[in-house]
């Protein structure tokens, strides 16, 4: 029987690990000279932009989030400057977790309780006093290594509710000749992007996904993994394994561990590239948004080969 969430975060926690004030979590297993080591990853120049664009064509359904709003304000048009001169101004309106985005370690709580025992009481209308995604914002950036599991699978994507299992955490790093080590940062491809690409069904792409199960933590602390990133909605595996425990991977993974989330990118190119090439790791930069006191920030990560 899978262990209950509570006892495995209890184990995996890494609360006071970083200090008793800490609120950047396993991101500090990327230290300066790993950082050094991922700048060496490049060896072509090739970037891949991993963002999704922010406009309608998003996956939110409305469902508590949009997909962005962009708007004008100024086109120039009525405008009278000396020599001829106009400009074009605009906004965007968005959830700050309505496109490619990442979790804060205040995104994700209970019993009452933040990353490194924070108060939940710290979370108010005014945002969080604690482990928001500007204690972040000096950037996530590091070794970053794919696992593709549709390439594992023989399949276009996984379907929602398929579960990935530390077994297959590890046929892909074989399968793929790589390793996924301390400080690196693991991306993993579903295909719920190409899904959703292929069908436009903005609904069933939020309805469930394949996606992490939860005896997966454990292997991400046993290797000191820093952050994970995917191409579906929410990192784990929908609907989950345990009906009573919504987002139990979230909950050991966020707020007993202190790991950031990266969700909803477009892993479609580097996967091709690394598929014809073979080399599955890469630079990844992905800084969120200093936005103070927020739960989370858009993001345009890249990788580098």
């Amino acid at each position: 029987m899978t262990e209950d969430f509570r006892a495995l975060g209890i184990r995996l926690r890494n609360w006071g690990r970083w200090g008793a004030d800490d609120e950047r979590g396993t991101v500090n297993l990327i230290t300066p000279d790993r950082l050094v080591a991922a700048a060496g990853l490049i060896r072509r120049g090739t970037v891949f932009g991993l963002g999704i664009p922010l406009d309608e064509n998003g996956p939110q359904s409305g469902n508590g989030r949009i997909n962005p709003v962009h708007l004008m304000a100024e086109t120039g048009d009525e405008q009278l400057f000396p020599g001829g001169f106009r400009y074009a101004d605009d906004y965007l309106f968005m959830p700050l977790q309505g496109s490619s985005q990442w979790d804060s370690l205040a995104h994700v709580y209970y019993d009452d309780q933040m990353y490194n025992g924070f108060s939940a009481r710290d979370i108010t209308v005014k945002g969080a006093a604690h482990c928001s995604i500007d204690k972040q914002a000096n950037g996530i950036a590091g070794r970053g290594v794919l696992l593709d599991f549709p390439a594992l699978k023989g399949v276009d994507w996984l379907t929602a509710g398929a579960v990935i299992s530390p077994e297959d955490l590890d046929a892909a790093c074989a399968a793929q000749n790589v390793t996924v080590g301390r400080g690196d940062i693991l991306l993993f491809r579903t295909g719920w992007r190409r899904k959703f690409l292929h069908d436009g069904d903005a609904a069933a792409f939020m309805a469930g996904e394949p996606g992490l199960g939860q005896d997966c933590c454990e292997w991400l602390h046993e290797r000191e993994v820093a952050a994970v990133g995917s191409d579906n909605w929410a990192i784990e595996v929908l609907p989950g394994e345990f009906p009573d425990a919504p987002l139990n991977v979230h909950m050991v993974l966020i707020r007993d561990m202190g790991m950031s989330l990266c969700e909803i990118l477009d892993l479609e190119a580097l996967a091709e590239d690394c598929r014809r090439d073979g080399v599955w790791d890469f630079f990844f930069a992905a800084p969120p948004l200093p936005v103070t006191r927020a739960v989370g920030s858009p993001v345009n990560p890249i990788a580098v080969k």
